[in-house]
């Protein structure tokens, strides 16, 4: 179990899956270079982010719903949970142990299961880094609510389709293995050296990361004086 002191952002958890230079870069040394798809994303989660709740029939939408897990030591803000009612029959059936099948919400019969959305701007990432990132959502809405959250969902703006993820034995394994890496290179404090690769390029730290001129091993110290020893033998 963690103390809420040593706490890290779910967001950290996905840059983290994604690359982790590109978590130290940000988190560590607070580096951060705006490009377009960044813009872009940051406005479509502060549209996501405007708190409330509303009904759609059988569901329940509540958005800005603050997320924390002591047992993973991770909080965040998820963009969307739906509570889905569950028909009667399942919460009839519940004996009582174990998680929940689903949740009693103030004036509303029965149960109901909360199915976590987080909206992205791009398209959908060869990776686990953003069902990671919903995930870990899911595990900590087990945590708080003593539910069983077995799936969620991506909606990617750029083909504007929304991609249903089950929350199965291998996504919550590795959830939780990048959840004990983060806070592993978090209490290190040093930055991960760069492994250069084609989502290198769609970076917005692709300036500061230099992954082609370090990903070989060599230190930015090596970099800097080969540059310099190149420079002398151009201009004698």
């Amino acid at each position: 179990m963690f103390e809420e002191d040593d706490f890290r952002t779910i967001a950290e958890l996905q840059h983290l899956a994604f690359c982790e230079r590109q978590w130290g870069l940000m988190y560590l040394e607070c580096a951060w270079d705006e490009n377009r798809l960044t813009a872009e994303g940051k406005q479509l989660h502060d549209r996501a982010h405007l708190p409330g709740t509303e009904s759609r029939g059988d569901v329940r939408v509540a958005s800005s719903l603050r997320l924390h897990s002591f047992r993973l030591g991770l909080t965040g803000q998820a963009d969307v949970v739906e509570f889905q009612k569950l028909p009667d029959e399942v919460g009839n059936q519940w004996s009582g142990q174990g998680r929940a099948p689903g949740v009693p919400l103030d004036n509303s019969r029965g149960l109901w299961v909360p199915f976590p959305v987080e909206y992205k701007h791009g398209k959908q990432k060869i990776g686990l880094c953003d069902r990671v990132q919903l995930c870990a959502q899911a595990l900590c809405l087990e945590e708080m609510l003593n539910v069983a959250v077995p799936a969620g969902a991506i909606f990617y703006w750029q083909p504007r389709r929304r991609l249903e993820v089950p929350f199965d034995a291998m996504l919550r394994s590795e959830t939780e293995r990048y959840a004990v890496r983060l806070h592993q290179l978090a209490r290190l404090g040093v930055t991960p050296v760069p492994v250069y690769g084609k989502h290198c390029e769609s970076c917005s730290l692709l300036s500061l990361c230099m992954p082609k001129a370090l990903s070989a091993g060599r230190s930015v110290h090596d970099y800097i004086r080969h540059q310099m020893e190149r420079i002398s033998e151009e201009h004698p």
